[in-house]
C-alpha cells in the first residue's frame, strides 16, 4: 500500500485478507447495540445521526426514547419539532434534530416514507452527507458505498501507513479512495460495520491493542513500527472562554422564557435571558443584566440576585456562566415570530425543550 496522496493501489490478496479476517473478527466481537436488532434503513439512519460526534452510551437511551415516541418515519414527521427537541434535549448538536425532522418530511413527501437506495437521493435529504448516506445504503441495503468517520479515519491512515494530514482535503480524498478500495461488492453492510467497530474498539487514539488486532499482519503502520509517527487523525480545538449571564426573571409567580431564533446557539430551544457580559464575577453585573435583559426582552428588572455559576462547554467554548434572579419592574415583552418571549409557570417548564444549563436552572427554581 502507498504512503503518498496518490490513489492507492491495494493488492487483491491483501484486499481479501482484510475483508476475510474482518468478518471473522466482527463475528466474533460485535457488540450487542440496539440500532443492530435489524437493518431496518429508519433505525440506521436514526443511530447513525444520533451517533456523530456522540458516545455510543450515550445515544442509547435517546435512541430507545425516540423509538417509543415515533417508531416510524411517518410518526417522526408528523411530530411537532418542539416535541422533537424535547426528546433530543442534552443529546446536543440540536441542528442534528432538526436535520432529521426536516428529512422525516421529506421522506414522506416525495419518497412515500420510504428511503431511497440511490445515494445521490440519500445526500439531497436535509442532514445526510456523504458519510450518512453510504452507511444507510450499506448497513441498511447492502450496497458497496464506502464510509469514512472518525473511526475509519483513523483505521484507513494507519492500515495504509498514511504520512500526510488525514484531515486535510488531499489527506480526505486520499481515505475515500481507500474505502471505495476496500468496501466488497457483497457483504458490504458486515463490512462496514466491522471496520467503525474495530475502530472503536482496537485501533483507538491512544495505545490502540495491536497485539489483538485481526489486521496487525495487513497493516502498514504495524509492520513498519510507526504507528506513534503518523499525524492525527482529528484537529485539535482551540479553546476560547467565555463569560455568560442568565436570568431568571420573575413577574409574580411566572418566568420569563424566550426562544433561541434562527442563527443562535440552540436554535429552536427555549431559554432564560442569557448573553454574553464583560462584567467579571456577579458583585459588578448589575447594570450590565439590566441593560442587556431590556436588549433582549423589553423588560426592566431590578434587584438581581446571584444564583448559582455553571461551567459547561460547547464546541470550542469553555463558558462560565452565572445564574441569576430578578423581578420585573415594567416594560412589554419583546417578541418576533422567530424568537417568540412569553411568561410561563415553572412547573410548564418540563414540557419545553430547553438546553443542558437552561434545565439545571429550570431545577434549581423548581
Amino acid at each position: 500500500m502507498p504512503v503518498t496522496d496518490d490513489a492507492p493501489t491495494i493488492a487483491a490478496p491483501r484486499k481479501r485478507a482484510v475483508r476475510r479476517r474482518l468478518k471473522g473478527w466482527f463475528a466474533a466481537h460485535a457488540r450487542d447495540l440496539p440500532w443492530r436488532e435489524n437493518r431496518d434503513p429508519y433505525r440506521v439512519w436514526l443511530s447513525e445521526i444520533m451517533l456523530q460526534q456522540t458516545q455510543v452510551e450515550t445515544v442509547k437511551p435517546y435512541f430507545a426514547r425516540f423509538l417509543a415516541a415515533f417508531p416510524t418515519v411517518h410518526d417522526l414527521a408528523a411530530a411537532p419539532e418542539q416535541q422533537v427537541l424535547r426528546l433530543w434535549e442534552g443529546l446536543g448538536y440540536y441542528r442534528r434534530a432538526r436535520g432529521l425532522h426536516a428529512a422525516a418530511k421529506v421522506l414522506v413527501s416525495e419518497h412515500n416514507g420510504q428511503f431511497p437506495r440511490d445515494l445521490a437521493a440519500l445526500q439531497n435529504l436535509p442532514g445526510v452527507g456523504r458519510y450518512t448516506a453510504g452507511a444507510i445504503a450499506s448497513i441498511a441495503f447492502d450496497l458497496p458505498a464506502p464510509i469514512l468517520e472518525a473511526n475509519t479515519i483513523r483505521l484507513f491512515t494507519r492500515l495504509t501507513a498514511y504520512r500526510g494530514d488525514p484531515t486535510s482535503t488531499p489527506g480526505q480524498k486520499y481515505l475515500w479512495r481507500v474505502a471505495e478500495a476496500l468496501v466488497p461488492p457483497e457483504g458490504a453492510s458486515q463490512f462496514n460495520q466491522a471496520v467503525m467497530e474495530l475502530g472503536a474498539l482496537v485501533c483507538t487514539p491512544k495505545a490502540p491493542k495491536c497485539d489483538a488486532c485481526p489486521l496487525a499482519k495487513q497493516c502498514e503502520a504495524n509492520l513498519q513500527d510507526a504507528v506513534e509517527l503518523l499525524q492525527p487523525t482529528t484537529k485539535k480545538l482551540k479553546f476560547v472562554d467565555v463569560n455568560e449571564a442568565a436570568v431568571v426573571v420573575y413577574k409574580g409567580e411566572q418566568v420569563l422564557v424566550r426562544q433561541c431564533g434562527p442563527g443562535e446557539r440552540w436554535s429552536g430551544l427555549w431559554d432564560f435571558p442569557r448573553f454574553a457580559v464583560e462584567s467579571e464575577g456577579p458583585l459588578f453585573a448589575q447594570d450590565e443584566l439590566t441593560k442587556k435583559v431590556a436588549e433582549q426582552t423589553g423588560v426592566e428588572v431590578r434587584g438581581a440576585s446571584h444564583l448559582k455559576t455553571l461551567k459547561h462547554g460547547v464546541t470550542k467554548h469553555r463558558i462560565t456562566l452565572d445564574c441569576y434572579t430578578a423581578k420585573r419592574t415594567a416594560g412589554r415583552l419583546k417578541s418576533t415570530a422567530d424568537s417568540p418571549t412569553r411568561w410561563i409557570d415553572p412547573a410548564e417548564l418540563g414540557e419545553l425543550p430547553l438546553s443542558v444549563t437552561g434545565r439545571k436552572i429550570a431545577k434549581l427554581i423548581g
